[in-house]
């Protein structure tokens, strides 16, 4: 699970990056988009640890469910700009 963990959670903060350097908005919102499916997926993976007892910190599922919240955002006003 953590092995699964990292890779998802790290994979948000480089599509976040790859975002910046985008090939217009169509990729810039693909991008975005792999972001929040990836941080959706290590809330998932957070949430398994917590309730499997393997982690008992519940600031780091508030934290991803925090990073949703202006992925969320860009994705819409960029999808109402487009």
């Amino acid at each position: 699970m953590t092995n699964q963990l990292i890779r998802s959670g790290t994979s948000v903060g480089a599509n976040i990056r790859e975002a910046f350097y985008a090939h217009g908005k169509a990729d810039f919102i693909a991008k975005l988009q792999l972001a929040l499916k990836e941080c959706s997926e290590s809330e998932y993976w957070l949430e398994l640890l917590i309730e499997s007892g393997y982690c008992n910190d519940k600031a780091v599922l508030y934290h991803c469910t925090e990073l949703k919240r202006p992925l969320i955002a860009s994705l819409n006003t960029a999808k109402s700009k487009s």
